[in-house]
């Protein structure tokens, strides 16, 4: 699988829809960005996430939509900034746990990394004053705990959206989220048919109704599972569980 598809599928990115529907691969936020560099920053972080999974993932996880507090500033699906940059220290400890590994982890002081990217260091293109440790997601952070403290190491999983870019609410701002509409969530579908070209694992993890509609409509078979956050956590928890163990 040549490591250049991952180049031809992110520029496929750039054709996202255009009403209250934000790119963060090719569109500068310019309320919360660090500055005009930041997309280019978002698709090098991408496209380092994607290649380090070619050949390598066994399991695939598809959500609804990008979120404000997740990809649209990592640039990566379901992996919040401080995820990226080893200062999720749950996430971490997840991790290290498993390898039953001593690792201390200070208030302030540095993660060890997750190797989420691994060719380049992460960078946070959020303001620093918005946030400064980078935003959290709780689905990343549930995910991303789950699937390390059951041992699947992170070049062994990727993350996706259906609907890949991120939709906002007009009346809230870019710092939110809604879902996705009829009309947008078929403009992702040839994203999402490519993605899975790019990722044929046997195994696919759906989280809630959008993503299982989704996959459903270009024929994929998936586990439909409850979104983590929405009162979901521990149910996911055992789901996700049974697959990694059928995974092997």
């Amino acid at each position: 699988m040549a490591t250049d598809s991952v180049g031809k599928f992110i520029g496929l990115l750039k054709k996202s829809p255009s009403d209250d529907v934000f790119n963060p691969w090719w569109q500068v936020d310019k309320q919360n960005d660090i500055g005009r560099n930041a997309p280019a920053i978002r698709r090098k972080q991408l496209a380092a996430y994607l290649r380090k999974r070619l050949g390598k993932a066994k399991l695939v996880v598809i959500g609804e939509a990008l979120g404000y507090r997740g990809g649209h500033f990592s640039g990566i699906p379901m992996t919040s900034e401080r995820i990226l940059l080893g200062k999720k220290r749950d996430v971490v400890a997840a991790l290290y746990e498993r390898r039953n590994l001593h690792v201390r982890v200070r208030d302030g002081g540095r993660r060890p990394p997750l190797q989420i990217i691994g060719s380049i260091k992460p960078r946070q293109t959020s303001k620093p004053k918005k946030c400064p440790d980078g935003f959290s997601e709780p689905t990343a952070t549930i995910v991303w705990g789950s699937l390390l403290r059951l041992g699947v190491k992170p070049q062994e999983f990727v993350l996706w959206n259906a609907f890949p870019w991120h939709s906002f609410d007009p009346r809230r701002g870019m710092l939110s989220n809604r879902m996705p509409t009829k009309k947008e969530r078929s403009a992702g579908l040839s994203v999402l048919e490519v993605f899975l070209d790019l990722f044929a694992c046997d195994e696919i993890v759906s989280l809630g109704n959008v993503a299982a509609s989704q996959l459903k409509q270009l024929n994929v078979d998936s586990h439909r599972f409850r979104h983590p956050p929405s009162g979901g956590a521990k149910l996911f928890r055992q789901q996700i569980g049974k697959i990694v163990n059928d995974v092997g």
